[in-house]
């Protein structure tokens, strides 16, 4: 059972940076690839959290399938934090890292696309009905809850559909990273999308890529803590999408041994957007102090997100992972390791069990 994070403090009380429980420590905070002090930057931590895009539970929209449920309370957390691990993917498209939503400031038009496209409407690219219809042919019917891979599968059917951001949306199985896979996807097309939108001439699509693991069986194996911890601190990392039994959560960041996460766990009512296309927007962005939870909490079953914009991110990516101590993923060139491994010279990635 997850337990509620709201508390009772106002905004104008958490933008002094008043965080209610947050440690007072000299360990580094990490919140997607960015290293903060807790005791000199509070401030800046909480506006970085408030600026992701924050989906919650909602009631009173459209019928999912013209007859289905108006409201995913209690079934639709992880397909919520699918939509945040992908709308931070689409920040660092469209509006950088660097980015801050501030309350009541005009809206930027690349923002308001990005809100548009998680709108709960059925035409909207990744709207919560998009999200459930695209399940079924996962085998998952609407009003089921998903699993993290289950989850990454359907992003990468919707991605195909999004002519606008031209994302190349890559599931790494079997815990592997096909180098040639990924060069196929950014350089060619999207997967059938090549009918969708006209020929582009850019030479790399912005990667998102998505990696399911298993940490262990029915509790995290703690060989892998340090490791996890790792996704969080490299440049290109979107967070990871898991939490307890049937209780997602999206994972942004840690201080210590805790994880902070975003909990979509609220129910709120659905917005429609104004007539000249603003959105009311505080209710997609989380004003309440950062939720965490131990790391050995973690249900074992989670998704790793990395966004990589370039070639040059991605060749960083490789030579962060294999940096790393533990092995949970293999990055190869192909699919036959041991022939590339006896026939061509080694590049700036691992063949060997390079891990995340």
């Amino acid at each position: 059972m997850y337990r509620p994070c709201f508390t009772t403090l106002t905004y104008d009380t958490l933008r002094f940076g008043e965080f209610e429980d947050f440690p007072e420590t000299s360990e580094p905070v990490w919140i997607l690839g960015k290293q903060f002090n807790a005791l000199t930057e509070k401030e800046d931590i909480l506006s970085d959290i408030t600026s992701r895009l924050w989906f919650t539970y909602r009631k009173n929209f459209q019928p999912i399938g013209g007859t289905g449920p108006t409201s995913d309370n209690g079934w639709g957390c992880m397909l919520r934090c699918g939509q945040m691990i992908l709308a931070e993917a689409l920040i660092r498209r469209h509006l950088t890292r660097d980015w801050r939503w501030l309350r009541g400031e005009r809206q930027k038009e690349g923002y308001i696309s990005i809100l548009h496209a998680f709108i709960d409407k059925k035409d909207s690219y990744y709207s919560i009905h998009q999200i459930a219809q695209m399940g079924v042919g996962e085998g998952k019917s609407i009003g089921q809850w998903y699993g993290p891979n289950t989850v990454a599968q359907v992003l990468k059917k919707l991605a195909v559909f999004d002519t606008w951001s031209r994302l190349a949306v890559h599931v790494a199985m079997d815990n592997t990273v096909v180098i040639e896979e990924i060069s196929e996807l950014v350089n060619g097309c999207l997967e059938g999308a090549c009918a969708l939108v006209e020929e582009d001439p850019v030479l790399w699509k912005p990667l998102v890529l998505l990696i399911p693991l298993r940490l262990g069986l029915s509790d995290i194996n703690e060989a892998y803590i340090e490791t996890l911890k790792q996704c969080f601190m490299m440049p290109q990392s979107l967070g990871v999408i898991g939490g307890k039994p049937n209780s997602a959560h999206y994972f942004i960041g840690f201080v210590g041994q805790e994880l902070i996460y975003l909990d979509p766990h609220t129910t709120q009512s659905a917005v429609e957007p104004c007539e000249n296309g603003q959105v009311q927007d505080d209710s997609y962005h989380c004003q309440h102090p950062p939720c965490r939870m131990h790391i050995c909490e973690l249900d074992p079953s989670i998704a790793a997100g990395f966004f990589c914009l370039t070639e040059d991110d991605f060749d960083d990516w490789c030579v962060h992972v294999r940096k790393v101590s533990l092995h949970l993923v293999a990055v190869s060139q192909t699919h036959c390791v041991d022939y590339f491994r006896e026939h061509t010279p080694y590049r700036h990635f691992s063949l060997a069990a390079v891990k995340l």
